[in-house]
This record gives C-alpha cells, structure tokens and sequence, in this order.
C-alpha cells in the first residue's frame, strides 16, 4: 500500500496534517479527497490545526496541472476548494508553516489558514496566469489580505515573491530563518494554548463576521455574538474575575 499522502497526528489539542508527496508536494485529486477526509476530523475537541510539509524544498507547488484537463478540472476544482472552505470555516484556529515553493493552489491553502509562519527560504506566487488561468481562491482572498493593487500586481503578473516580501505585504504572519521555523511554530501554539479555547473559537467567528459583512451590518452581529454567546461562557466571565483578582485565569472551555 503506498504511503498517504497527508499526514494526521494528533496530540492533546493539536491536530498536525501533513503535505507528503514528494518532491513537490503537487496537489492532485486523490490527494485533495485525503486532505478533505483529514479536516472532516477536525471536532470541538481539537483547538488548533497545523498545515504543514514534510518536504524542505517545498510547502505545495500547485494544483497538479495535470487535473486542468476538461475532463478532471471541474473535481480538481471542487476538491481544492472544499478543502479550503473547510479552513475558512472551522471554528479551530488553522496555522500554515511554509518553507520553499508556496505557489498556486499551495499559496491558496496557505492563505485560508489563520496564521502563516515562513521560513526564509519560502517564495510565494499565483503563475497561473502564465497557464492562461486565474487563481479563484485568490482572487477572493488575496484583495483582503494585502489590498486590491496588490493582489492585482500577484495575479496579474504571476510574479514570485520572497517570504520578507510576502509578510511586508500582510501575507505571512511572521518569517523566521529556516532552522528556527520549528521553534516559532511552538512558541505560537504555547501562546494559543494558554487562551481559552471556547474565546478563542467565538473571536474567529466575530472576525469572519467582519470579513464577509458590510461594517454596520459585521458591527450589529458581532454584538449579539458577544452578548449572546461570548457572554454565556464561564470562561469569559472568569477572564474578568482573574484580572480584577490580579490571578491567572483557570480556563475550562466553555
């Protein structure tokens, strides 16, 4: 039986998924289904998901191009993009970790992830373009992320950037050197884990809120969330407890 080609383990809280097909990670269809099948794991018990690659060279180069045959192009597509409506939508905080080529559909999934931390060997880019393709996720993504010139300037010219560029941009959350992308991933994850996990999971939906609504509309509902939902926790309400009783608040989740 050959190897999968995503990777799944799961400690305490975190669940960690691994790209591995090497040497470029190029995302065909059977490997978008395994990612698929991976993120439908994702229960409330899990507060943290980890996207990663087990190849140095590369976090994906792309969409195999392969799939963008008439007869394959529409489940390519639907495949990559029901794996990144699952990032966009589940309420666990999601972490890319990008070292080498980020490009095309790889640069899409990195981009659904809530944080991107890179190494500095990492080069982002949607060549699509070059194929007389657009990158959809992108063009949906990309102009919230880091301004509309800019997505624009990637996507029309399907340029290549480098990791500095990238979080110059808004892209990349934070760029580490190559050997100290492992050590900043925990750092993150100890940051995360000492917050409480039900906040944690309310916060992510205020902030799609402001994302997908006009501001009046984001305002009102991020209202009735926080009076509604973020207010009935214990974890909030302990939160304002420990402060003003100058303690380390004891987080139990709901």
């Amino acid at each position: 039986m050959s190897e999968p080609m995503i990777l799944s383990e799961r400690r305490d809280f975190v669940l960690r998924l691994t790209l591995n097909r090497p040497p470029l990670n190029i995302l065909n269809i059977p490997m978008l289904q395994e990612l698929h099948r991976a993120l439908e794991r994702v229960n409330e018990d899990v507060h943290i998901v980890v996207l990663e690659s087990g190849i140095e060279r590369a976090f994906s180069a792309g969409a195999d191009v392969a799939d963008h045959v008439p007869e394959r192009v529409e489940d390519m597509l639907t495949g990559l993009h029901r794996a990144i409506a699952q990032l966009l939508q589940m309420e666990a905080v999601s972490v890319a970790v990008v070292r080498g080529h980020c490009l095309g559909g790889g640069m899409e999934l990195a981009m659904s992830c809530d944080f991107l931390i890179a190494g500095e060997s990492a080069r982002f880019g949607q060549p699509e373009i070059h194929l007389g393709c657009f990158p959809p996720v992108a063009a949906v993504l990309l102009p919230h992320l880091i301004g509309p010139r800019r997505a624009m300037e990637l996507i029309l010219t399907g340029k290549t950037i480098s990791a500095r560029e990238a979080e110059a941009m808004g892209l990349v959350t934070r760029v580490v050197p190559d050997d100290q992308v492992a050590p900043a991933v925990e750092e993150l994850l100890g940051e995360l884990s000492r917050k409480s996990p039900a906040v944690l999971k309310l916060t992510k939906r205020a902030l799609r809120y402001g994302r997908a609504l006009d501001p009046a509309t984001a305002l009102r509902a991020v209202e009735r969330l926080y009076l509604d939902e973020l207010m009935a926790t214990e974890d909030a309400h302990e939160g304002i407890r420990a402060f003003l009783e100058k303690r380390t608040p004891v987080w139990v989740g709901r």
